[in-house]
């Protein structure tokens, strides 16, 4: 099968293909036919040229707005893809939805993104809105090369004073040459776009991880903070100090290794990811997420990732009384790890039983933390909530 759809309750329609570019979006047009839309998120490998599928979309939609980024695989109605293009149609019917571009996150994106965050949740709740803001949520799809996700997320949290945020950063398989965006015809490098979303529906954010901290510490001794580049860990070469702590040659390391013993930090008494990305060639290591020297790692070993992903989206189906659809985003490295244990298909059959879309990325959004090694995202319950005034 080349092309699959489902339909959610809530009405938000999901298109998956492997099809080439331009038959790919002429399929989503054919699925889509007879729907009243107002914004479709796309979610595309990066073997799609940008400058091509842009064009396809506006000769398949031209009425409706378009936005989207690449990625390093797609989740949908087809299960785990490389390769392939996710249509995530959003409704008029029972949705508001609002979006704008921020631009160079990397230099004066974190004014411009709190003041665009300020001005949407303005328009949103100062507007028309007929629900309670526990039915607005904020999203965020982020340049996943630009190194300024932690201060963006901070601004975008703190300006939209409450409503709750989640995103993923965008990818381009495993390359990290070029990562893009499009919004309304354009395309974006070195940007974020953000969306404040109004639903009928009641929903949940939600993230989930699977890995326990070891007693192995590892401490930043000389780094590159803006590159994100560790030189040093121990007053020892970064790469060949991590080898040595989860017991690998220095030949042997790579994305499955990352994937498979994860660095974590420990704030406020939880611990978060801060993955490595790639091996330099002078024996220093480039991560995901921010660091900076005095930094202590903690070597962290994976749990069960089908017993907690499950025990997570089963708590929030509960919680909502039945879910038939998540947005979500999840990071490339759990896909590693799910291929290097051999569970990717059950994995995958978890994410059909929920309806999970999405993409998998190179860092996830969850209120005012950027975060790796996890699945973010949001849930959408199946039945809708009667209107109540502000």
């Amino acid at each position: 099968m080349t092309t699959k759809t489902t339909r959610a309750a809530c009405g938000i329609r999901v298109v998956a293909s492997t099809l080439g570019t331009r038959e790919a979006v002429a399929a989503a047009r054919t699925e889509l036919a007879g729907e009243i839309l107002q914004h479709i998120i796309v979610f595309f490998s990066t073997e799609h040229d940008p400058s091509v599928l842009l064009s396809a979309l506006k000769q398949n939609f031209p009425e409706t707005h378009v936005s989207g980024c690449s990625t390093s695989g797609e989740i949908g109605p087809l299960g785990m893809m490389q390769g392939g293009i996710v249509f995530i149609a959003f409704p008029e019917a029972g949705f508001r939805l609002m979006s704008e571009v921020i631009p160079e996150i990397d230099k004066v994106g974190v004014e411009r993104a709190s003041e665009i965050a300020r001005r949407l949740r303005i328009q949103m709740i100062g507007g028309v809105s007929r629900f309670a803001k526990e039915h607005i949520f904020a999203l965020v799809l982020v340049d996943g090369l630009s190194n300024a996700e932690e201060a963006l997320i901070a601004a975008l949290d703190l300006s939209l004073d409450g409503i709750e945020l989640i995103g993923g950063s965008a990818g381009d398989g495993l390359q990290f040459q070029d990562t893009v965006l499009i919004h309304r015809g354009n395309i974006i490098r070195g940007g974020a776009i953000l969306f404040v979303i109004e639903t009928t529906m009641p929903i949940r954010i939600f993230k989930t991880q699977n890995f326990e901290p070891t007693p192995v510490k590892l401490v930043v001794t000389a780094a590159d903070v803006e590159k994100r580049i560790v030189y040093e860990l121990n007053a020892e070469p970064a790469a060949r100090e991590y080898a040595a702590a989860i017991g690998l040659n220095l030949e042997d390391l790579g994305p499955y290794s990352f994937a498979s013993y994860p660095l974590v930090v420990k704030i406020g008494g939880n611990y978060y990811c801060r993955c490595i990305r790639t091996v330099n060639p002078d024996g220093s290591l480039s991560f995901f997420c921010a660091i900076d020297e005095g930094l202590v790692f903690t070597v962290a070993r994976p749990r069960d990732m089908l017993r907690t992903t499950l025990e997570t989206l089963e708590a929030i189906d509960a919680s909502l009384g039945g879910t038939d659809f998540i947005l979500g985003f999840d990071c490339i490295l759990r896909r590693l790890d799910a291929e290097s244990r051999q569970v990717r298909h059950k994995v995958e059959e978890i994410y059909q039983r929920f309806g999970v879309a999405g993409f998998h990325t190179y860092g996830e959004q969850f209120n005012a933390m950027h975060l790796n090694q996890t699945l973010t995202g949001i849930a959408f319950a199946t039945t809708i909530d009667s209107p109540k005034e502000l």
